[in-house]
């Protein structure tokens, strides 16, 4: 069995008024820049590990008055579960014996630990008291933070056996080769040898010092002058000259990390890029994290340490960044995990998704409902995750059915607001037919606002309408306005018939066709031809061609509309779905 930090609450600190969080073994954090991520991770660092000595007064929370918070509240809960993280009735032995007294049951006898972690100013001397105290109780979220704490429950012992452990988001292996309390250097300072160990190593040592200086004239030549030192002293001196450390505690002075495709032509991690860099600091945690492990095993100790990494992508290519991943989820302890990348967030399980949103400016998070079941999370895992992860990564979502819409729509965009999609965070997809449910229930249930705008031609309406209404029923969710919403096109049209019918376009549909069709020719009286019979298309010809042309016109017509975003007036070149579709998410993320 082991433990789990499954629930936290967090009042006061730096934008976080006041949130809850659940936990599972492995989390990972998702949200725009500003959401919260990092303060969540500093806020666990604030309870379990040694962030107070880095309190600063810009780490009290200031409302959108402008008045600041009295005191930073964190309250964990710490519960015990089973090998595969599942809640199990009562703590083992040994964390019995850790906790002790402040070990709580719930009426069904299930265990729990809470420990309130309270900061405030210190008045009198400046600066801030950190103070912690046990609580008997996880009362309900509102007003949580108003229970008052008992003085006598004052904890003033640190619980080793729950380390909390960061991976800063600025790292850097080489740099922290020089730092004795970077985590390499502490796997350093803890090399021990016995003394037969570190006799035969010295001399050993020793070997190779005289052998370097006997076979270099440069170094003899030094040594022969330095033996002159000796006229000072009666002719009792005498220079030796190392190379290498004479001493075994001296190692790690000069210890270096190297690396390579072999180890022939290995380099210093110095001469190494960021990417490599930055990994292997992040393996430097983990090889102290199992050292620790093993030390605890020995004294029969309980160890769960807490591992917080933010943005572990940062420099690395995609498939370094799935490996590095696994790597971190394979972690002894409860991993947290604070990412931008697509690659990296579809790596993990959808319940371990933890999106952080601001709803009416106050951060919240998001997260998926147990009413997902394992069909929908399989299908959310196929459809979204594994080709289009930065959907996870939106301030709102536009949906659409087909490859046309895919490549005309941001170029809509442009043409309607003047600057693209992906600079307001807004992310553009074609569900490749009519399988909206996916995207929405991912979506909505993370705080990712989706619209809809869906073609209108044979019983499409009634179909797309029938979705919405089973993932109401089968989710839970509400998909009110704030959330969700929904436009079709005009009536029995597809979206060719509503470019040459209702817009009429043909000027630039005709452009987008020529363009297609003579693929960049230089011969001018090739494309004028061209021009010339297309022109001639009315508009029944002119829709059949667009349908027969689907994967070819679409990107052509992108690009006049890209390159000449402003020459018909605002709008003219956006059906009216559209419009209210980028209107709405106007609304949402306030453009």
């Amino acid at each position: 069995m082991n433990i789990l930090v499954d629930q936290v609450r967090i009042a006061g600190f730096r934008g976080i008024a006041n949130l809850e969080i659940s936990l599972p073994r492995v989390a990972v954090l998702i949200g725009t820049n500003n959401s919260g991520k990092t303060s969540i991770i500093k806020a666990l660092q604030l309870a379990l590990g040694d962030y107070s000595r880095s309190l600063t007064e810009e780490d009290f929370h200031i409302d959108g008055e402008d008045h600041g918070s009295e005191s930073i509240i964190v309250d964990v809960r710490i519960v015990a579960t089973d090998e595969h993280g599942n809640r199990v009735q009562a703590f083992e032995a040994e964390w019995i014996e850790e906790f002790e007294d402040i070990i709580q049951s719930e009426a069904d006898g299930h265990q729990f630990v809470i420990i309130r972690t309270k900061c405030e100013r210190d008045k009198v001397k400046g600066g801030f008291l950190t103070s912690r105290f046990w609580m008997e109780t996880w009362p309900d979220f509102e007003g949580w933070a108003d229970v008052k704490v008992i003085s006598k429950r004052q904890i003033r012992k640190r619980y080793d056996a729950l380390p909390f452990i960061s991976i800063d988001a600025q790292r850097d292996i080489h740099q922290e080769l020089r730092e004795k309390t970077s985590y390499i250097g502490k796997v350093l300072s803890s090399i021990e040898y016995d003394e037969k160990d570190v006799e035969e190593l010295e001399k050993m040592v020793a070997d190779i010092n005289e052998k370097a200086v006997a076979k270099s004239e440069p170094l003899s030549e030094l040594k022969t002058h330095l033996d002159s030192l000796s006229q000072s002293f009666e002719g009792n001196g005498q220079t030796e000259i190392t190379p290498f450390p004479k001493k075994i505690r001296d190692l790690s002075k000069r210890f270096t990390v190297h690396f390579g495709e072999h180890a022939s032509n290995s380099f210093s991690m110095e001469y190494h890029g960021m990417g490599t860099r930055s990994w292997a600091s992040m393996l430097t945690v983990k090889a102290f994290t199992e050292l620790s492990a093993r030390k605890h095993a020995e004294e029969v100790e309980p160890f769960f340490p807490i591992i917080a990494a933010e943005e572990p992508e940062a420099h690395l290519h995609p498939n370094a960044q799935r490996t590095l991943y696994q790597q971190l989820a394979d972690s002894r302890g409860q991993v947290l995990v604070s990412t931008h990348s697509p690659f990296l967030a579809a790596m993990a399980n959808l319940p371990d998704l933890r999106s952080m949103v601001k709803v009416d400016g106050k951060n919240c998070v998001k997260q998926l409902s147990n009413a997902f079941d394992p069909e929908d999370l399989l299908i959310l895992q196929r459809e979204v995750m594994r080709f289009r992860g930065e959907v996870l990564f939106a301030r709102a979502i536009v949906l659409f059915e087909g490859v046309t819409e895919e490549q005309i729509v941001p170029a809509m965009f442009e043409h309607y607001f003047g600057f693209s999609s992906f600079v307001a965070g807004v992310t553009c997809i074609s569900v490749a037919g009519k399988n909206y449910a996916p995207f929405i229930k991912l979506g909505c249930s993370l705080g990712i606002p989706v619209c809809v705008v869906s073609d209108n031609d044979g019983n499409t309406k009634s179909s797309v309408e029938s979705q919405i209404v089973n993932i109401k029923k089968d989710t839970g969710l509400e998909l009110n306005a704030q959330e969700f919403q929904i436009y079709f096109l005009s009536d029995g049209n597809d979206v060719e018939a509503e470019l040459v019918n209702i817009l009429k376009i043909n000027p630039e549909l005709i452009e987008a066709l020529v363009l297609s069709e003579t693929k960049g020719s230089n011969n001018p009286r090739y494309v004028e031809a061209k021009q010339k019979e297309l022109s001639t298309l009315d508009s029944e010809a002119l829709l059949e061609k667009l349908r027969g042309a689907k994967a070819s016109y679409a990107g052509f017509l992108a690009d006049v509309i890209f390159r000449n975003p402003r020459e018909r007036e605002k709008g003219t070149l956006v059906p009216d779905a559209f419009k209210a579709a980028f209107e709405q998410v106007k609304g949402w993320i306030s453009v």
